[in-house]
């Protein structure tokens, strides 16, 4: 494809050309790294853009493996953590400290967390790439294949005209709980082309024009965790007239007061944890309500939350996995888009396992991207919505543990995985068990640094 040879051309000339002119395609870039092999690979759907050597986390500053996204772009760095390191060409992919930057590349782990890259590749690299352009750091080398299913998301033409969806309320992801709910609706832009008797170029090239503008959606698929479950109780609670403070799925003392006061009407035991399934069961048949399904779809978009709901989980005592798709070739008016996925290996813990209730893991990797996704069942509604609103660039992430410990403001759904530890990496952690002097700001602050 032309762009791919775009792409390539960028890489090799970057100090000739500037970023802004690759800013329409530079969002269906991803970026995937090899621990094992400290190599970096830029992919555009499955196709290699180009590779470098980097150098990753040394031994007691492993490089998190996972899923990520480019946060922040600087120019120019310096460490907060580590004496001012210089951190060149920096994009951060957590909060917490870990980057892609320009660095010393020796052929083995080095860092003290953070990807370092060779200046001239750091770069290039910096210059053809966006914020929130995808990260995937893996242990052994994995690339995307072409995933074809009838349960991904295709999209759809735009609406005649009128608002989208006015009528349906929507409950807040966000962090602070608001109560009020949340309502996304698409206006019709002048000119639309899907509006009756208005087809013309100029009307096409408007249309295109607005929806490049368009932020891609970030997708997460996975179980239902304790917080969508207190979050439920409470909607449910205060129909019924308990006070809960809003539903914003925290324990608060407003909370845990409406669920003792519905335990003690109900009669059930006030003893052990706040949430029970005997509470549970009695509270849905008091509000004469079914009890949701296993699964929780939510939805970001420039980094903030959209919206989110249940979705159901076929045989849902096997475990998900971990799957990462993202799509692209988008063609609206056809209804057509081309979408690539990747397994990630991610060891869930037997603590982990009983939480969810997961009692088979159907490896390796609970068989792949495809069958993980035809195992989700999602209501025509929320389908709709996502189509109606996807872009080129659109990415889902599928796993079993929910929103990760990265996940807040500010970022894409955060997926952090782990492995089988190795045997060096057993021996690594006997030697970490010796005292290390750590810098006194990395003592204060408890963060990985930039560096």
């Amino acid at each position: 494809m032309l762009r791919h040879l775009v792409f390539g051309f960028g890489l090799l000339s970057a100090t000739m050309l500037s970023h802004a002119a690759f800013a329409g395609t530079a969002g269906t870039l991803q970026i995937i790294i090899s621990k094992d092999k400290q190599s970096l690979t830029v992919y555009d759907g499955d196709t290699v853009v180009t590779t470098s050597k980097v150098s990753t986390g040394k031994a007691g500053h492993t490089t998190p493996s996972g899923i990520f996204s480019i946060l922040e772009k600087r120019k120019y760095h310096e460490s907060n953590i580590y004496s001012n390191a210089p951190m060149p060409w920096m994009q951060r992919l957590t909060w917490s400290g870990i980057a892609l930057h320009e660095g010393v590349v020796p052929n083995y782990p080095a860092s003290h967390g953070c990807i370092r890259m060779p200046g001239a590749f750091a770069k290039s690299l910096y210059q053809m790439t966006e914020r929130g352009a995808h990260v995937l750091v893996t242990d052994a080398p994995v690339a995307p294949e072409r995933v074809q299913s009838a349960n991904l998301f295709l999209p759809r033409k735009p609406l005649p005209s009128g608002p989208l969806f006015p009528d349906v309320e929507l409950r807040t992801s966000s962090i602070q709980g608001a109560s009020k709910p949340v309502e996304v609706a698409m206006n019709v832009v002048p000119n639309n082309p899907a509006h009756p008797g208005v087809v013309t170029d100029a009307a096409t090239a408007t249309g295109a024009a607005e929806e490049q503008k368009a932020a891609p959606l970030r997708i997460l698929i996975t179980r239902r965790g304790e917080r969508e479950t207190l979050m439920d109780a409470q909607v449910l609670l205060q129909d019924l007239g308990f006070e809960t403070g809003g539903a914003d799925g925290f324990a608060g003392p407003l909370t845990r007061s409406a669920i003792a006061g519905f335990k003690r009407w109900k009669n059930l035991s006030l003893k052990g944890p706040l949430v029970t399934p005997e509470f549970l069961a009695a509270l849905y048949e008091s509000a004469g309500k079914p009890q949701p399904p296993a699964g929780q779809i939510m939805v970001r978009q420039n980094f903030e939350p959209l919206f989110e709901a249940p979705v159901g989980i076929k045989d849902p005592e096997i475990a998900l996995g971990t799957h990462f798709f993202t799509v692209d070739e988008l063609d609206r008016r056809a209804e057509t888009a081309e979408w690539h996925g990747v397994t990630l290996p991610n060891e869930l813990s037997a603590a982990t396992m009983r939480r969810l209730g997961i009692t088979v893991t159907d490896g390796p990797d609970t068989l792949g991207a495809a069958r993980a996704i035809d195992r989700i069942e999602i209501p025509a509604d929320l389908r709709d919505r996502i189509e109606t609103l996807m872009t080129d660039g659109t990415s889902i992430t599928i796993n079993d543990e929910g929103l990760g410990p990265e996940t807040g403001k500010g970022t894409d759904f955060v997926t952090v995985t782990r492995s089988q530890p190795k045997a060096t990496e057993v021996e690594a952690s006997i030697v970490k068990r010796r005292p290390v002097r750590q810098p006194q700001a990395a003592q204060s602050r408890r963060m990985i640094g930039l560096y």
